[in-house]
């Protein structure tokens, strides 16, 4: 199969529309936007809960903004490096695509769900991670014809999806823990890669732009959110000026580098990098934030940390081109604006994510998590034991969909595993909380209103 050749062939043969004049990767990004997939990301955390009383991003807002960056990326490679931009077939609507699929199948509560999932399912049902889900959904899960599952997407956004372009079993040592497709979909993972076996691959030119444009909007607006809301203290990180006698940098400072260099072996970008380089990463970070205090919301400390985090996305931006043809990967970044990135994320997971608020929030979610997948994984293995008995086969909890998927599936424990992480990796946080105390007696419903659709 011939992935130059195929680059507009879709999953399940073209069902073009009279009167639809979009090219075929228009209408690839126009499914994903209308997909309720995407929609369900409005109520998905991205580190915190909008609900604690700060405008963060979601989600939603932060899948839009990737998206944004990564056309942009793209529109910019063409103007400028052109031949080089056709020769790796970049096409903005692509990019834009792969951008809007990126995040769809990350479970509620965000990375703390899908390890807690990954868990839950076990090594042997095939694990569960937010990638791989993201590509199951456009494959299989997703509904829009009764003809075929998934949204039938052509070869180029499948392959653009894919940030990590091998299955679970064919996962290189190196990276375990993650993996772009379940085996369950090696058929698709084959068609999006162009040719036989699961991986691993290269990523392609487009995977890599959406990656970078996913990195980089999210480092940045991460940081952001959390100095608006007082946790993440970017004016104290800023070297203050040397006094005779006196120790050249804050307390602050000084204790956020100790962390970031006491954790550096798992920081990729990070791993080579002296106490002086670190040093050095932080200030041209900070070199255009122009805040001396915490964020009070004037008009000038609106307007000073929008010119700041728009310097910082035109900065990562402008810092990846095309790489030559001969050279292995299609797509250079500078490295010296990775190790920048990666600094940026540890600021997050500083003051926000390894913070003691925090940590109470995530037992809780997690014990949600687990105890909806005991009960749906109950629920499901019984319906199965009652159908392969030839007994009345039929469950209140079970929402209709996954009952016809159990009825045409009634397999093992596997496919009960792999429905129930779909079933809970479908919902909205509220969902989720809401059935969580419905099922603990927490709260009462009517017994009229549905419980999951």
């Amino acid at each position: 199969m011939n992935a130059a050749n195929q680059s507009g062939v879709r999953l399940f043969g073209d069902l073009r529309k009279d009167g639809d004049d979009r090219s075929d990767f228009q209408r690839d990004r126009d499914l994903i936007l209308y997909s309720s997939a995407l929609q369900r990301l409005a109520s998905t955390t991205q580190v915190a809960s909008a609900e604690s009383g700060h405008v963060f991003h979601n989600r939603l807002t932060h899948t839009l903004q990737v998206a944004q960056a990564g056309r942009r990326l793209a529109e910019k490679l063409i103007i400028r490096q052109p031949e080089l931009a056709e020769h790796h077939a970049i096409d903005p609507d692509v990019v834009e695509a792969a951008c809007l699929a990126h995040d769809i199948g990350h479970p509620p509560f965000g990375h703390l769900a899908e390890e807690e999932l990954n868990r839950l399912v076990d090594e042997a049902a095939g694990g569960f991670e937010g990638n791989a889900q993201s590509f199951r959904i456009v494959t299989a899960l997703a509904l829009r014809s009764e003809e075929y599952s998934g949204l039938n997407l052509t070869h180029r956004t499948l392959q653009a999806i894919l940030k990590y372009p091998w299955t679970f079993s064919c996962r290189p040592e190196e990276k375990k823990k993650k993996w772009g497709a379940y085996d369950t979909e090696l058929k698709a993972f084959e068609f999006a890669i162009g040719h036989t076996g699961g991986g691993p691959v290269a990523r392609s030119a487009e995977a890599e732009l959406m990656d970078w444009a996913d990195d980089l909007t999210y480092a940045i607006h991460d940081a952001e959110d959390f100095y608006r809301a007082g946790l993440i203290p970017l004016h104290m990180l800023k070297p203050l000026p040397k006094a005779s006698g006196t120790f050249p940098f804050g307390r602050e400072r000084e204790t956020f580098l100790q962390y970031v260099w006491e954790r550096r072996s798992r920081i990729e970008d990070l791993q080579e990098a002296t106490q002086e380089k670190l040093e050095e990463i932080l200030d041209e970070l900070l070199f255009m934030f122009r805040l001396s205090g915490p964020y009070l919301g004037y008009r000038q400390d609106r307007a000073n940390l929008r010119v700041f985090t728009s310097y910082m996305v035109s900065r990562y931006i402008n810092g990846l081109h095309l790489a030559d043809q001969t050279k292995d990967c299609p797509v250079h970044v500078d490295s010296e604006l990775k190790k920048e990135v990666a600094l940026l994320k540890q600021l997050t997971w500083f003051y926000v994510i390894e913070a003691p608020g925090l940590a109470v929030q995530q037992y809780a979610q997690r014990n949600v998590v687990r105890y909806l997948f005991e009960v749906f994984l109950g629920e499901c293995k019984k319906f199965i034991k009652d159908c392969k008995q030839n007994q009345p086969c039929s469950s209140p909890l079970i929402p209709p969909y996954y009952i016809e998927r159990l009825k045409a599936d009634p397999d093992d424990d596997k496919s009960c595993a792999r429905a129930v992480a779909d079933l809970i990796a479908g919902m909205t946080e509220s969902q989720a909380i809401l059935m969580y105390q419905r099922l603990k007696g927490i709260t009462s419903s009517s017994a009229l209103e549905k419980l999951i659709v």
